[in-house]
């Protein structure tokens, strides 16, 4: 059920069609949009396609459903399924707990960086041999981040002596859909030997309807960790409630050094310097993200930091850590800069989809910044997206529900903008107006994609696309 774009549902299906399966893939879509998925499925005789529309039949005919995590849970649809499982389930009920070491990571901001983050170390590690008794395993990612596990699901390996690495990103409608699953011996199907709860902030209140309704998705992640596993938590009001929750050792991350008895690490003081950790409160303080690592602003530093806490806790030395993480070149849509001409650089932050994740990108900036920003509302504050606007040289909108929101709290604070656009190239026009040599562009939109874009991935990718293709005067 959802077919998409992002890959989930398409490796459902494919993953089942190899393994034999009578499989039929519905989606309110229809064959045009969803061509480039369907196009991978062509191979496959036992796959029938209902596009456009979704027949009750299907659901309560299919012996199980796979949802895609965007479909809501209260979906009639769903309400005829004798069994609904996702591909994180899928997954997560066919892996041999014993042969895989699982790494989950959630938050409204910085998980998909940290994810991958993460999975970066554990990939040096096996690579330089760094990682006791883990010589003969694999370190792979997927999740949230458009890579579904089920893809290489049958490509693990790992021995009991030698587990398999397993880096999931996971969104809150991806956890939410794990609450109650529990695999054959009983326990949470969902028990990561690390989870890592990067910054929550509001998100998807359009969905959730309110805050804690959010945030009981996110603390999916670690209710079924004990003693032997370890989570990682930031150090703000959320994450206290977290620490007090969990079973598992905890380790907090920080923006000041922490208190005597409580395991964790801090930065030092801000985006060029170090940040220290403690694995423990009776460990030594050592440096596990350099002064010198590639991570642009405080935010992404911090999120290096978490990644670091998670390594350390999964046995990787101090020094290590430090010396791979500082090479991290980090990831497409997250503050990526992919152009310059005269002087001018341009970066991709599409995935800054909340206004504090904007704004958190302009204070990595800093020169003068002209600043592409705007799009669809989901029921959030606009207010520090729109402080943001004031310390930028330029702000030019794209249309959309959330900058009608923006427009007003920058009318009555006097601050100019150009747009809202409804058409990228000439929201590029207006960006490479307003620039000149030494300034920094950047589309860090802080709203979802909808109306002008297929998703977000969609809206950096055609943004990168249309500054590649101007041409000045």
């Amino acid at each position: 059920m959802g077919l998409g774009l992002h890959g989930g549902g398409l490796a459902s299906a494919r993953y089942l069609a190899l393994h034999g399966a009578d499989i039929t893939v519905t989606d309110l879509r229809d064959e045009k949009t969803l061509a480039p998925s369907l196009e991978q499925l062509r191979e496959f005789p036992n796959i029938r396609y209902v596009l456009g529309r979704h027949e009750t039949a299907d659901f309560e005919h299919a012996d199980m459903v796979i949802k895609n995590p965007g479909v809501r849970p209260d979906s009639p649809y769903l309400h005829k399924a004798r069994r609904i499982e996702t591909d994180i389930s899928l997954f997560l009920t066919h892996i041999d707990r014993s042969k895989v070491r699982l790494t989950a990571v959630t938050g409204s901001k910085g998980k998909s960086y940290t994810a991958s983050a993460i999975h970066w170390g554990l990939r040096n590690a096996r690579e330089q041999h760094v990682l006791e008794g883990a010589s003969g395993g694999s370190a792979f990612l997927g999740g949230n981040i458009t890579v579904s596990p089920l893809t290489f699901l049958d490509k693990l390996g790992g021995a009991v002596d030698s587990p398999d690495d397993v880096v999931l990103e996971l969104s809150s409608w991806q956890l939410g859909d794990l609450k109650g699953k529990t695999g054959s011996d009983g326990a949470a199907l969902l028990k990561p030997r690390a989870a890592v709860m990067t910054a929550i902030l509001p998100d998807h209140l359009d969905w959730y309807g309110s805050m804690d309704a959010y945030v009981a998705d996110k603390r999916i992640i670690y209710q079924g960790q004990d003693a032997d596993d370890g989570t990682v938590v930031y150090d703000d009001s959320w994450g206290r409630r977290f620490l007090s929750e969990t079973h598992a050792r905890t380790l907090v991350c920080a923006g000041n050094p922490l208190p005597d008895g409580v395991a964790g690490g801090w930065l030092s003081r801000g985006n060029d310097t170090p940040a220290f950790a403690c694995g423990t409160p009776a460990d030594p303080v050592v440096e596990i993200v350099s002064g010198n690592a590639r991570a642009l602003g405080v935010h992404q530093k911090k999120n290096l930091l978490a990644a670091g806490l998670a390594l350390l806790d999964l046995g990787l030395p101090a020094p290590f850590i430090a010396e791979s993480l500082a090479a991290f070149p980090g990831i497409e849509h997250r503050l990526e800069w992919f152009f310059e001409q005269d002087g001018v650089r341009f970066y991709n932050d599409t995935a800054a989809t909340i206004p504090e994740a904007a704004a958190a990108a302009v204070d990595a900036f800093t020169g003068n910044l002209v600043l592409l920003t705007g799009g669809t509302d989901k029921r959030l504050d606009f207010t520090p997206l729109a402080g943001a606007c004031a310390k930028s040289k330029k702000v030019v909108l794209l249309a959309g529900t959330g900058s009608v929101k923006l427009q007003s709290l920058l009318d009555a604070a006097h601050i100019p903008y150009a747009g809202p656009f409804d058409d990228l190239d000439a929201a590029v026009a207006a960006c490479f107006a307003a620039a000149e040599a030494g300034d920094a562009v950047a589309l860090s939109p802080g709203c979802t994609s909808f109306g002008m874009f297929q998703n977000e991935f969609d809206r950096g990718r055609r943004w990168k696309e249309a500054v590649m293709r101007y041409q000045r005067g």
